[in-house]
């Protein structure tokens, strides 16, 4: 299960602290200052797993990761509490660093080192060793560890996700509207009148007769003239008004519905002997 820092998982992570930030407080074990709290880490789901505490000075700066479940925060006096840790298990711890791969080797090294403490508590809620393997673990092996109590962590808020539906404009295509010309061959039928001459040469009925003297005039030259004419087609181009386009916009209404998976956080309680709980659920359906 990946792990992440509270700010690249939630941004506005403060708001579930009643604005009360952890990061920065103090880190004691029993009266001694042995560092101070440098982040705050959750896994995908959300939940607190880890303190990412920076031992200063104690041991030359090194920088280890402390199970929520081990810790106990003070508001008021902004420090943070580990009971019983000693330099030579935060020695035993491996180094974070900014580089630092938080895989499950890296968190299987950090379980080794603090069950014993919760053995040593009184504790029983440890896993058994070999009783898993890294496609098996669950952080519910470790309940001490990692379980928060109203005690200790009175101001660590469980998550919840929801889905927020809200729409804004986006231009998803553009219509653009133009002319262009487009060339073809075209044709017209005209009907013309076309005149034509034609010459018929006929025997007359009184051919062979003589002519009276005088009747032949024999005039050189002499010519009959016949005009003709044809109609000759007289073709132009003319435009005219063919289509006329407008162009509007629509609005249409439609419904989008989105699904999702959505995560929240339950709260999980261990009770040890006899104690009397009371659900504030059960107060609130009353």
């Amino acid at each position: 299960m990946a792990i992440y820092r509270i700010k690249d998982f939630d941004p506005d992570y403060r708001n579930h602290f009643d604005q009360q930030d952890i990061i920065g407080y103090s880190l004691y074990s029993g009266d001694e200052k042995i560092g101070s709290v440098d982040d705050l880490l959750v896994d995908e789901e959300g939940r607190f797993r880890y303190l990412l505490i920076n031992t200063g000075a104690w041991i030359f700066g090194k920088k280890v990761l402390l199970p929520i479940g081990q810790s106990r925060i003070d508001y008021n006096a902004q420090r943070v509490f580990v009971d019983g840790l000693t330099k030579q298990q935060v020695e035993a711890l491996p180094e974070f660093s900014q580089e630092s791969a938080i895989d499950y080797d890296h968190e299987e090294q950090v379980r080794g080192a603090y069950r014993p403490m919760a053995m040593e508590r009184g504790m029983t809620r440890t896993a058994a060793t070999g009783a898993y393997d890294r496609n098996s673990y669950q952080y519910d092996h470790d309940a001490d560890l990692y379980d928060l109590n109203d005690r200790d962590h009175q101001n660590l808020r469980l998550y919840e996700e929801r889905l927020i539906a809200n729409k804004h404009r986006e231009k998803v295509g553009e219509v653009a509207v133009g002319k262009r010309v487009v060339t073809k061959q075209a044709q017209v039928s005209v009907p013309v009148e076309k005149e034509r001459v034609i010459v018929e040469r006929t025997t007359p009925a009184d051919a062979g007769r003589p002519v009276t003297p005088g009747e032949a005039t024999f005039d050189q030259g002499e010519v009959a003239r016949v005009e003709v004419y044809e109609e000759v087609p007289d073709i132009q181009k003319e435009a005219f008004v063919r289509e006329q386009v407008n162009i509007r916009k629509q609005v249409d209404q439609d419904t989008v519905t989105s699904e999702d998976e959505i995560r929240r956080e339950e709260l999980d309680m261990h009770n040890q002997g006899q104690v009397v709980v009371e659900n504030p659920d059960q107060r609130r359906s009353k």
